[in-house]
């Protein structure tokens, strides 16, 4: 299985034991009157529920163990070197926030008038070029998306040992 698929795996996973908890919610109390008969089984037993839970939150452990570990050891290479995935995920985060810090700096004016208290006037003058930040945050987002891309492109020629037949 591919890494990339191990990460749809996981959303399939925590769904269907989300599942498995509403279904002993339905099957573990029955509402009767008084003296009113106890209804014939359910297919599935309060113990077959939680033994498919079990199998569900085991292969979600391997699972997340073995994306750890591809995730650590997988490589790709970026514009501050070779790095291992998860490095990689988090430099495209912070990228991605710092481009998003300059959008707003680019965004206001070099002056802004302001109103002070009693009438006065306030002018707050930007110590920065508002353009050079607007040109830098296209930067940064650029180098952000060579690095997801990069992270992408490791997702799906990365493997691990997982056989998610079962629920794919």
């Amino acid at each position: 299985m591919y890494l990339a698929d191990a990460v749809k795996l996981k959303s399939i996973l925590r769904k269907q034991l989300e599942q498995l908890v509403e279904e002993v919610d339905r099957i573990a109390f029955v509402d009767l009157e008084k003296g009113e008969d106890l209804p014939t089984a359910h297919d599935r037993t309060l113990l077959d529920v939680e033994s498919a839970m079990d199998e569900v939150r085991r292969d979600m452990r391997t699972l997340d163990r073995l994306v750890y570990a591809a995730n650590l050891s997988t490589m790709i290479e970026t514009t501050e070197g070779e790095m291992p995935l998860v490095e990689a995920i988090e430099l495209a985060t912070q990228l991605r926030a710092k481009a998003t810090q300059f959008q707003e700096l680019a965004a206001r004016p070099k002056r802004e008038f302001q109103y002070g208290f009693e009438g006065t006037t306030v002018i707050r003058h930007s110590l920065y070029d508002p353009d050079a930040y607007r040109i830098k945050a296209q930067e940064i987002e650029r180098s952000a998306h060579r690095i997801s891309n990069a992270i992408n492109a490791a997702n799906y020629r990365t493997e691990i040992d997982f056989d998610g037949t079962r629920y794919m």
